[in-house]
């Protein structure tokens, strides 16, 4: 059996920019793909925090150490800029790899910026994972 599993995951990403007239996808910074595993052209599911959308799309690498995080075509509407995005990508696996593996998760500043990565994110407050290393 193989089952979806959370591979990377950006957290709280700012949305720098929206632009409805480009090709369809997610342009990310490369040092955020690389910290997170996220690949070019691999699909990603998106979380609007501020407005509650989900949506899936794809990935295209942005400017090393830019922050960029814009939404391009279609899911440009999905977004504004200024919003906060939880960006998320997955696997399958079997159950002898999940026992292996743990996500990366990416936590970033307000300028898209790493802030921290773990292996290991929990329930809680977002004020309480600054406690977890």
């Amino acid at each position: 059996m193989i089952m979806t599993m959370l591979k990377g995951k950006i957290h709280r990403a700012t949305v720098v920019q929206a632009e409805l007239d480009y090709v369809g996808s997610i342009t990310i910074d490369e040092v955020l793909m690389e910290a997170s595993g996220i690949c070019e052209y691999e699909q990603v599911q998106i979380v609007d925090i501020n407005n509650g959308q989900r949506f899936e799309t794809y990935v295209i690498a942005g400017e090393r150490n830019s922050g960029m995080i814009c939404l391009n075509g279609a899911a440009a509407r999905m977004v504004q800029v200024g919003d906060k995005i939880i960006i998320m990508c997955y696997a399958g696996m079997s159950p002898e790899e999940m026992a292996e593996y743990a996500p990366k998760v990416v936590f970033v500043d307000d300028e898209n910026k790493v802030k921290r990565i773990t292996r290991y994110e929990k329930h809680g407050l977002l004020s309480e994972m600054d406690e977890v290393k």
